[in-house]
C-alpha cells in the first residue's frame, strides 16, 4: 500500500518515509528490539543489539530513507514553512538516528542526528502546535540522552545536546495518536 501511494504521489516524501519505517521496524522485530525487555534494560537500549542487522534490510531502509530525506529537503529548501516537509524530515532523521544507535551501535552519529531531528520537530511545532507526533521525536530524544551516564551527558552538553529523562516522558505523553498523523493520511 505504501509503495502504491508513493507511486501516485511522487513528490511527497511521506511514502518513502513509510517504506523506510517498514524496513526499520521489520529489523527491530527481527532483532528483538520491539520488546519491553529491550527498553527496560538501559544497557541494551543504549548499547544496541547483539550482532549485526540484516544487510538487505539495511540497504532497502537506507534507500527509502534517503529518498524521503532528499524529497523533503528539496521541499523545505523551497519553502521553510512547509510543515509536511518538516514532518517528513523529523521522521526520516529520527529513524536514521534510531538505526545508527540501536542497530549499528554508532551512538555519536545517532546523537548528531537526534539533534537534527529535534530541530525539525521544534520548527514543526512552531508552525503547527497541533502536530502532536513531533512530541514523540522530542520525547524519545530527551529520554534516551537522559538515560546516559552523567559523565557522557556532561560531554554532550558542551556539544549542545541535552537530555532529561523526566522531560522526555512528559513530552512522550503529549504525543497523541488520536490527534497525530497516521495511516489515514496515506
Amino acid at each position: 500500500q505504501f509503495a502504491a501511494w508513493q507511486n501516485s504521489h511522487c513528490d511527497d516524501p511521506l511514502g518513502s518515509v513509510s517504506i523506510a519505517a517498514t524496513y526499520l521496524f521489520e529489523e527491530f522485530y527481527h532483532q528483538g528490539v520491539l520488546t519491553s525487555e529491550f527498553f527496560r534494560n538501559d544497557r541494551r537500549l543504549l548499547g544496541g543489539i547483539e550482532g549485526k542487522p540484516d544487510e538487505s534490510r539495511r540497504m532497502r531502509f537506507n534507500e527509502a530513507n534517503e529518498r524521503a530525506r532528499d524529497l523533503a529537503g528539496r521541499r523545505f529548501k523551497a519553502d521553510s514553512s512547509d510543515a509536511d516537509a518538516l514532518y517528513a524530515l523529523t521522521l526520516a532523521t529520527g529513524m536514521q538516528a534510531d538505526y545508527a544507535s540501536i542497530l549499528e551501535k554508532r551512538q555519536m552519529e545517532s546523537l548528531r542526528l537526534i539533534k537534527e531531528a529535534d530541530s525539525y520537530a521544534n520548527q514543526l511545532l512552531a508552525l503547527r502546535p497541533w502536530e502532536t507526533d513531533a512530541w514523540l521525536a522530542l520525547g524519545a530524544a530527551n529520554y534516551i540522552v537522559g538515560c546516559l551516564p552523567v559523565h557522557m551527558r556532561l560531554i554532550l552538553w558542551f556539544g549542545g545536546i541535552h537530555g532529561d529523562r523526566r522531560l522526555g516522558m512528559e513530552q512522550l505523553r503529549k504525543a497523541d495518536a488520536r490527534r497525530g498523523r497516521g495511516p489515514q493520511k496515506l
